[in-house]
């Protein structure tokens, strides 16, 4: 993990840890097993609820697929796009390129500017890409990729949406201060958690727990909301990330969480 950003973290020395996983099916389930593994205490709550977009692919010809996301990946057959080469980000997006049923799968590192470097090495300027997105979206790779000649149409294939209220476990957790941390996989997740909560009158609790997130666009909605008690994972892995639940030397540490009610 990165250092304490804020310099206000509570400090996660008890063990089990009890924590809590925001983020959406199927991932989060993945999450907390892993968690659970750890030997902590999950509580799988996810605030964004991922579904399909119905949205038919846009007209054209293609070259190539980019995939920044696993959740782009089971609208690829149904739009008959497995027949394309896929330069995707990451591990886990690949694996799902390949149960969509895709066969020629090039893989990048964890970050867009991995792929974008792996497509300007991989194929000529001028080819044409078909980015399989969700509704919200980073510039990036189509950004750099525009830039170095590559012609980028962006296919919305899948949308988060935000729950409609806070899971009541997590409401309940935060008013016994029953939980010690969060996991925030991406700058949405963490903005739908903080506005749940606060919707839900526990932003107070939210704030007091260790908030683990897994870059510094991720943290930034808890930067803006003023909330101190944030780590940012030194690499935008999962293993980085989960990283953190090991326990701070005391020094490194602000005060043990409170037992106020949210």
């Amino acid at each position: 993990m990165g250092g304490d950003v804020s310099g206000s973290a509570p400090r996660l020395d008890r063990a089990p840890l009890r924590v809590w996983v925001a983020r959406p099916l199927p991932a989060g389930a993945r999450t907390a097993a892993r968690v659970a593994a750890l030997g902590h205490a999950p509580l799988l709550a996810p605030v964004l609820d991922l579904a399909p977009s119905h949205v038919p692919p846009p007209d054209g010809r293609f070259d190539a697929l980019i995939l920044t996301s696993a959740n782009a990946a089971p609208a690829l057959g149904p739009a008959g796009l497995t027949g394309l080469p896929a330069f995707c980000v990451g591990a886990r997006t690949a694996e799902a390129a390949r149960a969509a049923g895709l066969r020629e799968i090039r893989e990048a590192g964890g970050d867009a500017a991995s792929l974008a470097g792996l497509i300007t090495r991989s194929l000529p300027p001028g080819a044409a890409l078909l980015h399989a997105a969700g509704r919200e979206r980073k510039p990036e790779p189509a950004a750099s990729l525009a830039a170095a000649g590559f012609p980028v149409t962006t296919w919305i294939a899948y949308a988060a949406r935000p729950l409609p209220q806070l899971p009541d476990p997590v409401a309940a957790a935060l008013a016994e201060a029953r939980l010690d941390a969060a996991l925030h996989y991406s700058r949405r997740s963490a903005a739908a958690a903080l506005g749940l909560a606060r919707a839900a009158g526990c932003e107070a609790g939210f704030a007091r727990l260790a908030h683990l997130c897994l870059s510094e666009d991720c943290a930034a909605p808890l930067v803006a909301a003023g909330i101190l008690s944030h780590l940012v994972a030194a690499m935008p892995t999962e293993d980085a990330l989960l990283s953190g639940l090991t326990p701070f030397p005391s020094a490194q540490a602000g005060s043990r969480l409170g037992r106020d009610r949210c």
